[in-house]
């Protein structure tokens, strides 16, 4: 068992299968001390690491510094208001006015294996993977009990990080925070790692020093937002891909976050993650519990690398269900860009014909095929077909296409309503919004209250109903627009407070009821793009459509950002048509279903109306889909080059991991004139095998190719690219 605990120390260690992470109970009162994470540990007594033995000493010790002691120990889940005056972890509105929380350890209990949460997504492991240690604490004086989970992934480097609150008083006590996860220790120099943007510029890198002021990575929108991600990563200084420490935290959440760091008086670090404050109160009863979503946190000694395929084999053996994980998806081709809302019934199976007759496997109707929804201002919440457009129905459509070889999909958009829409017109209180305050608007539309059943059952309904009537094998979930103006008709005014949080448990609970009645189908989550690809998502989807912005040059940022933690097969990827519709830019064919590949790889234009050379193009795409996806699905990831801090060439590669075969892009952005070859290293390939590269009969010893590299000559042309293939000879 990867979980121990020394009783006559008082320490518990959690090992993974390169990391260890230690907690001690301190003093007679039971506090709960961080002592060390790191590279694993696999003997010694680290305890020895605790300053108790140094000003200001434990309270038995020295009571009359309490204060001291409680605002310099590096706590395990920090409680407020007693003197701790960085940032906590959980506070609370008592009946008397008090939001004071101290914890103390009570007991503990440690079980083989790990099952996922009743009604949250959270990581799943059978024994022999993964173990669970819980500890419970309690403060009578505010008639709390909180047991802190973690979950220790023996497989990978992973501690996943959790906690539930329970009411054991006599009186309801509202939370108003529940962070998931704390981690102090010493300062080591850090930089922050974090990923911002907008929309169409999703996941940006940003990295920056961690000072004495509060750095807040957050969202308030009511979804993870395209403005910022929940993870945070700190490193050392010099931490590249190869090289450096990095401890890192991602929230399985869908909602509000916050994820903050700050280095304090002593130079001692603090990164807490959770549900974001905001907003943010949760009655709980005599009784009742709550359960925060789960924070899962990695550790590499290895650099960023290391880093990101832990992420990647976490997320793909312990939190991506589907079916589709562990095999190829259908090559679609979307009509949204092709034709917007100007389609028919016609025009549709015309694009499928010609797709089919090109190798693509599925045609994806997107919006514009219900109600009365002839542009975005209206019939949101109207999910019937409008059979003026399509005479014959979903069932028609389908069967036409299936019968041309290919699988059919569909877009909805369930968790929003159109004021002018027949659904608002019957239940405008169904709509999130403040009685007597104007609602805002967002692209037209207001957002259903999901907290309410009658709400969800009516929105779950419709979308099943169109899926039972038609041979549907696909489906994207879309979400355009945030929340705000919080009121709900269904809560009372000491439970507004929960409307947030009940929102998201309401989609998630929507999503499992999809996947349970429909097992085989293939959903990809989308939010106006990326505003909601977060690993709460992954849990329902294998895929999430990565960005509204499909130009290839963009989506290098973006698809480096996103790859940085989350496997290439979650990320929906198209070619699209030139002039690209976001930035107007021209690149070649080529260039794009190389940027596409890798990703989910799919289409996004009217192939009825692109040139005869690039529908040539389109089977040998497809070819090449079908030959290199086993390897960028399975394989490990490395990141070789970045153009967003280059400004000049990117290049990214996926190893399998036999090292037998591997596969490198590289795209050079901007041609040069008059300059010599790059010299490219190739990490990940291994240094005592040899190598021949597709296309040449020369071989190239691997420890060549990893340490020295080759030359890689100048394109002709601007954003031009290269596929470099690797096989063990």
């Amino acid at each position: 068992m990867s979980i121990s605990y020394d009783e006559n120390e008082r320490i518990f260690k959690l090992d993974t299968k390169n990391s260890t992470y230690a907690i001690g109970v301190v003093d007679e009162e039971g506090f709960l001390a961080h002592i060390y994470y790191g590279d694993r540990l696999r003997e010694g007594q680290v305890g020895s690491l605790l300053r108790t033995d140094e000003p200001p000493f434990v309270p038995s010790v020295n009571d009359r510094d309490r204060v001291s002691f409680l605002d310099s120990c590096p706590m395990e889940y920090p409680g407020h208001g007693l003197g701790d005056y960085r940032e906590s972890c959980i506070s609370v509105r008592t009946g008397n006015g008090s939001s004071a929380v101290g914890l103390q350890y009570v007991s503990h209990k440690i079980t083989a294996g790990k099952t996922s949460f009743r009604d949250l997504p959270s990581s799943f492991g059978a024994e022999g993977e993964c173990g669970v240690l819980e500890i419970t604490c309690e403060d009578r004086a505010a008639g709390l009990t909180v047991a802190l989970q973690y979950g220790v992934f023996d497989d990978t480097d992973v501690i996943t990080r959790s906690v539930r609150v329970c009411n054991t008083g006599k009186d309801a006590v509202w939370l108003t925070k529940v962070y998931s996860a704390c981690l102090d220790m010493d300062d080591q120099g850090f930089e922050a790692i974090s990923l911002h943007g907008s929309w169409a510029r999703e996941r940006q890198m940003q990295r920056v020093p961690v000072s004495h002021a509060k750095l807040n990575v957050e969202s308030v929108r009511g979804e993870s937002g395209h403005q910022d991600h929940p993870f945070m990563a700190l490193v050392t200084p010099g931490t590249n891909q190869e090289t450096g420490r990095v401890y890192a935290m991602h929230f399985v959440y869908s909602g509000n976050f916050r994820v903050q760091v700050q280095s304090d008086q002593f130079d001692q670090v603090r990164m807490v993650m959770g549900i974001h404050p905001e907003d943010f109160c949760w009655k709980l009863l005599p009784g009742e519990s709550f359960q925060s979503p789960e924070a899962v946190m990695v550790y590499s000694g290895t650099g960023l690398s290391g880093m990101t395929h832990t992420f990647h084999d976490f997320y793909r053996k312990h939190l991506i269900r589907s079916p589709y994980r562990d095999r190829k998806r259908p090559v679609l081709i979307n009509n949204w860009e092709a034709t917007y809302f100007d389609f028919n019934t016609e025009k549709l199976i015309e694009i499928a014909r010609q797709a089919a007759a090109l190798g693509i496997e599925m045609l994806v109707m997107d919006d514009g095929w219900f109600g009365n929804r002839f542009d975005d201002n209206r019939a949101l919440g109207d999910w019937f077909v409008n059979e003026e457009k399509l005479p014959g129905g979903l069932a028609y459509l389908a069967d036409q296409v299936n019968g041309l070889g290919m699988k059919f999909g569909i877009w909805f958009e369930p968790e929003m309503i159109s004021p002018d829409s027949e659904l608002y017109r019957a239940h405008p209180d169904w709509a999130i919004a403040i009685p007597g305050r104007r609602a805002s608007l967002c692209r037209n539309q207001y957002v259903l209250d999901l907290s309410r059943p009658e709400v969800r059952d009516y929105a779950y309904e419709a979308v099943a109903s169109v899926l039972r009537s038609a041979n549907i094998a696909y489906v994207k979930w879309d979400m355009n627009r945030q929340l705000s103006d919080l009121g709900s008709a269904a809560l009372p005014a000491d439970r507004m407070g929960e409307l947030y949080h009940r929102y998201v448990l309401g989609v998630y609970e929507m999503q499992e009821r999809l996947l349970r009645e429909f097992p085989d189908l293939l959903l990809e989550n989308c939010s106006g793009g990326g505003a909601r690809f977060d690993p709460g998502m992954l849990y329902y989807s294998p895929q999430i459509w990565c960005s509204d912005d499909t130009d290839a040059i963009e989506r290098l940022k973006i698809q480096e950002g996103t790859a940085m933690i989350y496997p290439l097969s979650t990320m929906g990827a198209h070619v699209s048509a030139c002039p690209n519709h976001i930035v107007g830019r021209v690149t070649p064919f080529e260039t794009r279903g190389h940027v596409a590949l890798m990703g989910t790889f799919g289409y996004e234009l009217d192939v009825t109306a692109l040139s005869e050379e690039e529908k040539q193009m389109i089977p040998q795409q497809v070819a090449m889909y079908h030959k290199y996806n086993d390897l960028i699905r399975e394989g490990d990831y490395y990141r070789v080059a970045s153009y967003a801090e280059n400004h000049a060439f990117d290049c990214c590669g996926v190893v399998g991991k036999d090292r037998t075969e591997a596969l490198y892009l590289y795209v050079q952005v901007l041609g040069r004139p008059n300059c010599r070859s790059r010299r490219i290293r190739f990490p990940g390939l291994a240094e005592d095998r040899q190598y021949r590269l597709e296309g040449e009969e020369r071989i190239y010893a691997g420890e060549l190719l990893v340490k020295a590299g080759m030359n890689i000559q100048d394109l002709h042309g601007d954003f031009q690219s290269r596929l470099l293939h690797f096989t063990a000879v």
